[in-house]
C-alpha cells in the first residue's frame, strides 16, 4: 500500500524548502520532492528584501544571509549617460534587516538546506528526497494520490495535503489542467553573470537609453564573490541563440564597460517574462504558491520574494487545519489575501514594464519627458518607474482582522506586517517569534493568560526610552495592546486590554 504522507510539497527550490521547513518546526510531517538533487545552477533571483529577510531569521538563516550578501539600500536612476537622481529604499534607522540583500540563489538553497536537514537531525518529521519526480497526481476529498518517477522505478504515495512549489512552468498545474490568466510580454533580456574587479558602489543602477544600449534599458548589480549581474534589453525579435554566445555577450559587455575592463562569464540566460497568476491558489488540498501560483517581470524583484511570503501566510494555516484547532476553511484566507498580494505585485509590475518599454511613441515621449525633469525637479521622481521595488502586502480587507483603534498609527493598523523596532531585551520582530503573539505596550497584563484553543505568547514591551518603538506603534496614545499572528501581521488592536475582545479577534484569526 502507498505511505501516506501529512504533506508532500512538490519542489525544493527556495519556496518548497522554505515551506517544509516552516511545517517542520510546527511539529508537522512533511515529505519535500524534486526531480534534482543539487541547488540550483546560476544566480537566478538575487535580490531578497526586508520582509523576507525577517522571514529568514525565523526559518534560521536570516544571519547567515546578511553575512554573506551584499547588503544595499540605495539606488541611482541614469537617462542616456546622466545620472538624473538616486534614492534610497530605507531612510528609517532603528531596523535589524536592511532594504534589500543581493546573494545568488544558489547560496540560499544551500542554508534553507542546512536548515532542513538540522530539523531533520534533531527529529523533526522531515524529508528531502532528490530525483524524485512527480509525474501523475490524482486529487480526492480527503487527500492527493501521486506516482513519483525516480532512476531506481516509480512508486506510489498519498497525501493529506500537496504544495505544489515546482515553479513557473509547473508540472502539477498542468496535470491539474489549469492555468494562468494575465499579460506575456513581448521583450527579451539577456542576464550575464560576471566575476570582476570594479569600483561600481554597492547600489542598484539603472539606465534608460543608455549610450551602450541605444533604445533600450540595462540593470547593474552586485553580488558577493566579485560577481555581478548585469541585465541588457535587447528586444522582441531576437535569436536566442545567437545572442547567447558568449563572444556576441563578451561585445555587450565590453561596450558598457570599456575595453579595458577584465573580467569573466559565469552564467548567460534569456529570459521574457509574464505578469500572471492563476485564478485560485487553492484547488481542494493541493495549494500552489511562488512561480507555480503566479509570474511577474525581474523589474522591482517581486517574484521570489512574493513566494516566501506565501508560504509564510499559508504554513501557520495549513499546521493549525492539521492539528484540528481551525477549520478548513482557514485555507480559503490564504487564497484571498495571496491573490490579493500577487494582483498588488502583477500592477506594480506591469507598470514598471509599461515604462521601461513604452509602446508607443506616445508613452516615449511621456517617459523621456519625466526622466528629463525628474534630474531637476523632485515632483517628478515618483513618475520615474524602474521597477517599484519589492513591498509587503497589507490585506486591509481580510476576513481575519479583527478591531482597530484609529487613535494608533496607520502603518501598524490590521492587516500589516510589523514593522521591527529596537526594544530593551532585542530587536521586536525577534521577541515575537512564530506564534500568535499579545503584545502589550505599556499596558498590564494578567499573567497565566488562557485565551483559546491555541497557545498565545505575551510578549510585555516599555516605550521607554525607545522612540521608533512608539512612534511605530503608539503615535500618540500612552499604551496598547496588540494580537499577531504568526506571520507576524496583525491580527487586531486597542489601546487597552479587553479579555472578552482578544478572545473574540483570536478566534476570527484562527477562521473560527
Amino acid at each position: 500500500m502507498p505511505v501516506r504522507h501529512k504533506v508532500v510539497v512538490v519542489g525544493a527550490g527556495p519556496i518548497g524548502l522554505a515551506a517544509a521547513i516552516d511545517l517542520a518546526q510546527q511539529g508537522v510531517e512533511v515529505l519535500v520532492l524534486d526531480e534534482n538533487d543539487r541547488v540550483s545552477w546560476g544566480s537566478r533571483a538575487i535580490c531578497f528584501a526586508k520582509r523576507p529577510l525577517e522571514i529568514f531569521d525565523r526559518l534560521g538563516c536570516g544571519d547567515a544571509m546578511v553575512e554573506k550578501g551584499v547588503v544595499w539600500n540605495r539606488g541611482k536612476v541614469f537617462f542616456d549617460a546622466r545620472q538624473v537622481y538616486d534614492f534610497d529604499l530605507l531612510p528609517e534607522e532603528d531596523h535589524k534587516r536592511p532594504a534589500f540583500v543581493n546573494l545568488q540563489q544558489y547560496h540560499l538553497e544551500h542554508y534553507l538546506v542546512q536548515c532542513l536537514q538540522a530539523l531533520a537531525d534533531a527529529g523533526s518529521p522531515v524529508t528531502l528526497r532528490g530525483r524524485n519526480r512527480v509525474v501523475d497526481l490524482q486529487t480526492a476529498e480527503h487527500g492527493v494520490s501521486l506516482e513519483v518517477e525516480t532512476p531506481e522505478g516509480n512508486y506510489r504515495l498519498e497525501a493529506d495535503w500537496v504544495i505544489a512549489c515546482d515553479g513557473a512552468n509547473s508540472p502539477i498545474r498542468a496535470m491539474m489542467n489549469l492555468d494562468f490568466r494575465g499579460r506575456m510580454f513581448e521583450d527579451n533580456f539577456l542576464i550575464a553573470d560576471v566575476i570582476m574587479q570594479a569600483d561600481f558602489p554597492t547600489e542598484r543602477w539603472f539606465w534608460f537609453d543608455p549610450p551602450f544600449n541605444r533604445g533600450q534599458s540595462a540593470l547593474l548589480h552586485k553580488q558577493p564573490d566579485g560577481v555581478w549581474r548585469i541585465d541588457l534589453q535587447l528586444g522582441w525579435d531576437i535569436d536566442h541563440q545567437l545572442e547567447k554566445q558568449p563572444e556576441r555577450v563578451i561585445k555587450r559587455l565590453q561596450a558598457m564597460l570599456g575595453e579595458t575592463v577584465k573580467f569573466e562569464l559565469e552564467w548567460i540566460s534569456i529570459y521574457t517574462f509574464q505578469c500572471r497568476r492563476m485564478e485560485r491558489f487553492r484547488h481542494g488540498r493541493v495549494l500552489f504558491a511562488g512561480d507555480a501560483a503566479h509570474q511577474v517581470s525581474p523589474f522591482g524583484a517581486r517574484g521570489a520574494n512574493s513566494g516566501f511570503q506565501d508560504t509564510d501566510n499559508l504554513c501557520w494555516k495549513l499546521a493549525l487545519v492539521i492539528a484540528g484547532k481551525a477549520p478548513e476553511s482557514l485555507l480559503d484566507s490564504y487564497d484571498l489575501e495571496r491573490v490579493q498580494a500577487a494582483d498588488e505585485n502583477i500592477l506594480n509590475s506591469s507598470r514598471s514594464t509599461d515604462f521601461i518599454t513604452p509602446k508607443s511613441e506616445t508613452s516615449r515621449l511621456f517617459r523621456d519627458a519625466v526622466l528629463d525633469l525628474s534630474e531637476h525637479y523632485a515632483f517628478a521622481r515618483p513618475l520615474v518607474n524602474s521597477g517599484r521595488l519589492s513591498l509587503p502586502a497589507i490585506h486591509d480587507a481580510s476576513p481575519l482582522n479583527g478591531p482597530d483603534d484609529p487613535g494608533l498609527p496607520a502603518k501598524t493598523r490590521p492587516g500589516a506586517p510589523a514593522v521591527d523596532a529596537p526594544t530593551s531585551d532585542g530587536w521586536l520582530l525577534d521577541r515575537i517569534g512564530g506564534g500568535f503573539t499579545l503584545m502589550a505596550i505599556d499596558c498590564d497584563l494578567p499573567d497565566g493568560l488562557d485565551l483559546g484553543p491555541t497557545p498565545v505568547t505575551v510578549v510585555r514591551i516599555s516605550k521607554n526610552g525607545w522612540s521608533a518603538l512608539a512612534e511605530r506603534y503608539l503615535g500618540a496614545a500612552t499604551s496598547a495592546v496588540y494580537l499577531l499572528r504568526p506571520d507576524q501581521h496583525i491580527a487586531a488592536r486597542w489601546q487597552a486590554y479587553d479579555p472578552a475582545a482578544v478572545r473574540t479577534a483570536l478566534a476570527r484569526a484562527m477562521g473560527r
